[in-house]
């Protein structure tokens, strides 16, 4: 079928009276428009779906999540009576429709006969995963777009393991849902009767807590040993991480924080901020105001599902610094060594997991202590996905991350975890401070003591059909004709992913070494409209490592914007 002609399938099949029906009909005239919401299905893969919110194949609507809730209800039935009784846990974010998709997708596993828990209101990502293991749940599904832009939402699927659903398991799905009349196919009850019949649990606080107290027991210094009085500042971002990341400041006995008023409370459209990512810099414009009212030297926060979570620190003339994910995760992992060893704590065989394409200096820090850095694929299905296979080899799991800033400090929580990693980084400033030192100091040592790295992470965003065909033409480009020599260096080795490498499975990701200590990566985003691209050096100085890496940078997205 034409995008055409689903186009007027849908105007054909939605009554007069409804919204979505009124949206299409307003596009009437406008092809490229029509074309891009119906030029595919939305497409369903490890990261569950992930588009923007509105009419079409390709947009997130009640139609394309309860065809997707169908197809998992009928691959859990599949597996079983066991499987279904097992159930699922749903939770969801502040976007627009978040609790609305969450409570279709709830309706449509309990006509299916599949135990359901769910939440009062949103709750962060972090604590589903969680709750996927500490009920012993067949899967678990949240309604979030992370930190996308206002005009997304998202259905992530994950499975009893707790973490996302493995490539396997989100083809076994996407088989099923492929068998699912969109208009028709999905079964549905009402969601008060289906709670009064007990196929739908409301959990209540007591699991919140639990969360909680699992995150805070990761704690390595306590008390007298920390300067709880450091002046923190701390944003949700709008988004669901208010409630739990200041109850961890209460229950960790900080005084002196703050948070950010207009950013607190859930917002959908993002007002302060619009583009609601802790990875961009300019998430921290109201943190910053603050905190030079306040005085804070430490910034924090956390984006619309509190998974991701990124700082800004205070340097040595005052000046907030904002770092990015592979600098945080110097500090979480120097403090996690540093602090387990000296507490006696240090795994006699410990372990850590990052991502292929996150700098090789916390390779350097971690094998300094005697533990053993592993490595996998991007995303926390694959980091935490880790786990059992290292616990298999006899090591215990101390901390796994990647540079786009997501940390999991939790061997039982398989996914990254804005509120623990927030945790960690708060307790090790207050520690530092007790002894003297700033997060920017302790950075800085770790430079001269491991090397001076430098690190960037660009990206183009390429929107629509014909970005994603863009993409896919400079991905061949580069793979059909490597460069051999970048910024004056030559290219010694390239890795491609394609295929799989060593004990890393298949992906779209080339990664090239230099003969100047530096090293790349490129990429194609598995969830938005996105090239990616990594560039890591290590040189004589840490301004060097920055001319170095810049150099590289500029050369490579020259030869990548060259592609038409």
């Amino acid at each position: 079928m034409t995008y055409k002609e689903r186009y007027r399938q849908w105007l054909e099949k939605l009554g007069e009276d409804s919204e979505l029906r009124a949206e299409l009909v307003a596009l009437e005239g406008n092809e490229a428009e029509i074309e891009d919401r119906f030029y595919q299905d939305l497409s369903f893969g490890t990261a569950g779906l992930r588009g923007k919110m509105g009419a079409g194949t390709n947009r997130m609507n009640v139609y394309t999540i309860a065809r997707a809730t169908q197809g998992v209800a009928d691959y859990i039935a599949r597996h079983g009576k066991e499987a279904m009784e097992k159930g699922v846990v749903i939770a969801h974010d502040s976007r627009h429709y978040s609790k609305e998709f969450s409570r279709l997708t709830a309706r449509i596993l309990a006509a299916n006969g599949i135990k359901v828990y769910t939440f009062p209101d949103l709750r962060p990502t972090p604590e589903l995963a969680y709750m996927v293991r500490r009920l012993g749940c067949i899967s678990g599904i949240n309604i979030t777009a992370s930190h996308n832009p206002k005009e997304y939402n998202g259905y992530k699927a994950y499975w009893e393991d707790g973490c996302q659903v493995s490539s396997e398991i989100a083809d076994g799905m996407l088989k099923k849902m492929n068998e699912v009349d969109l208009f028709t196919g999905a079964k549905g009850m009402d969601f008060d009767e289906a709670v009064e019949k007990g196929i739908i649990t409301v959990l209540g606080a007591a699991y919140d807590r639990e969360y909680l107290d699992l995150i805070e027991g990761l704690a390595i210094h306590y008390g007298d040993e920390l300067d709880l009085s450091i002046p923190i500042v701390y944003t949700p971002l709008n988004g669901a991480g208010a409630i739990p990341f200041t109850t961890m400041l209460k229950d960790r006995g900080f005084t002196n924080w703050a948070i950010v008023k207009e950013q607190e409370m859930p917002d959908g459209d993002f007002t302060t901020v619009g583009y609601p990512n802790p990875e961009a810099p300019r998430a921290f414009a109201m943190s910053e105001r603050l905190g030079k009212e306040l005085g804070a030297e430490l910034l924090m926060a956390t984006d619309p599902d509190a998974d991701r979570f990124a700082i800004e620190i205070r340097n040595d003339e005052g000046e907030y610094v904002w770092l990015n994910g592979n600098q945080t995760g110097y500090i979480i992992v120097n403090y996690l060594l540093e602090g387990k060893k000296d507490a006696g704590t240090l795994p006699e065989k410990g372990a850590m997991v990052k991502s292929i394409v996150t700098s090789t200096m916390s390779t350097i820090m971690a094998e300094s202590y005697g533990v053993k850095m592993f490595e996998s694929l991007t995303g926390f299905k694959n980091i935490c996905g880790r786990i059992p296979d290292v616990e298999a080899q006899g090591y215990e799991y101390m901390f796994g991350y990647e540079e786009s800033v997501g940390y999991a400090c939790c061997p039982y929580i398989r996914d990254k975890d804005g509120i623990s990693a927030g945790m960690m980084v708060a307790e090790a400033a207050a520690y530092y401070k007790k002894q003297g030192k700033t997060l920017w100091q302790v950075l800085e040592g770790l430079y001269e003591k491991y090397g001076f790295f430098a690190e960037d992470e660009p990206n183009l965003v390429l929107e629509g059909i014909e970005g994603a065909n863009r993409i896919k033409r400079m991905m061949t480009a580069v793979r059909e004709n490597p460069p051999t020599e970048i910024a004056g260096a030559k290219v010694v080795k390239l890795v491609d992913y394609k295929d799989g490498y060593e004990d890393i499975p298949a992906s779209n990701v080339l990664r090239f070494y230099l003969d100047n200590n530096s090293w790349f990566a490129i990429r194609p985003s598995g969830t938005e409209p996105k090239i990616k691209f990594y560039f890591y050096t290590c040189q004589s100085s840490r301004e060097e490592a920055l001319r170095t890496n810049k150099k590289i940078k500029d050369d490579i997205l020259a030869i990548v914007n060259a592609v038409e």
